[in-house]
């Protein structure tokens, strides 16, 4: 049998603490394979990443106006172009041996899987998410803008209607990862109940044709942001043909000793 997939969430961490933890426990699993596939769950304070094939303009904004907004900027290993984390978006870090997942060594599996298990995920809520053939992410069709509740002020709803009404397609998953010896790091964010105004200080993933949503857009109202974890894991887990198995950051730290990966 499969050994357990360890969920573990990280609540609201840094960028780059985040990603010290992913790059030690890839160092980890790529000494010892035995040591645990892990899905980290989390959310980032407001930061801009570049990916591997990132082009700087596509950073609308002056960096020192990012940085007077307090957004961190990092250019990582992932693959991908440019693009947003903030509160109220769900990141999921997948640390797993890929050589042990349904589909040994097959990435485009792996890039699957991910969206599968965000597309089920929103399924659940009645949100009806697709993939799009050759553009990575996982997406919403249509121009029906839902009745919003009184969460969202008149800035933002307005906004929201430019959106529906200029884009058919709106991306509401990112997906970037980066594979190290056939184990993955980096992953995706989906976005829950993220400020989509962020999102105007970047051309997200470099997709000027294309927009940018959220369930709370989608469904007019807030969504509990531990709930989705939970269930994002449990599809995470179920398309691993793993069972989910809860696990606390202290019980990651012994990983945590190996000297971080780079690259």
């Amino acid at each position: 049998m499969p050994k357990p997939l360890w969920v573990v969430d990280l609540g609201l961490i840094p960028y780059g603490e985040a990603l010290d933890v992913q790059r030690r426990l890839v160092a980890a699993k790529i000494a010892n394979r035995e040591t645990p596939d892990v899905l980290f769950v989390l959310e980032h304070p407001p930061v801009i990443t570049l990916g591997r094939n990132a082009r700087e303009e596509n950073i609308v904004t002056p960096r020192a106006t990012l940085k007077a907004m307090g957004f961190d900027i990092f250019r990582v290993e992932r693959g991908g172009d440019v693009t947003y984390h903030g509160p109220g978006q769900l990141v999921g870090y997948p640390i797993l041996d890929l050589q042990r997942t349904p589909k040994p060594k097959d990435v485009g599996w792996f890039v699957w899987a991910m969206q599968e298990a965000i597309i089920r995920a929103l399924a659940t809520y009645g949100i009806a998410a697709e993939r799009i053939e050759k553009v990575i992410g996982v997406w919403v069709r249509g121009r029906e803008l839902p009745h919003l509740d009184d969460s969202f002020d008149d800035a933002t709803r307005a906004a929201l209607a430019a959106a529906v009404a200029q884009f058919s397609d709106r991306k509401i998953a990112a997906i970037g990862a980066r594979i190290k010896e056939w184990v993955s790091y980096h992953g995706f964010a989906l976005n829950v109940n993220t400020d989509l105004r962020h999102f105007d200080l970047i051309v997200p993933c470099g997709l000027r044709d294309r927009g940018v949503t959220s369930m709370q857009a989608e469904l007019g109202h807030a969504v509990p942001l531990d709930e989705v974890k939970a269930r994002v894991a449990h599809t995470f887990a179920a398309v691993m043909e793993r069972e989910a198995e809860w696990h606390s950051r202290e019980e990651v730290m012994p990983f945590l000793v190996y000297e971080p990966i780079h690259g």
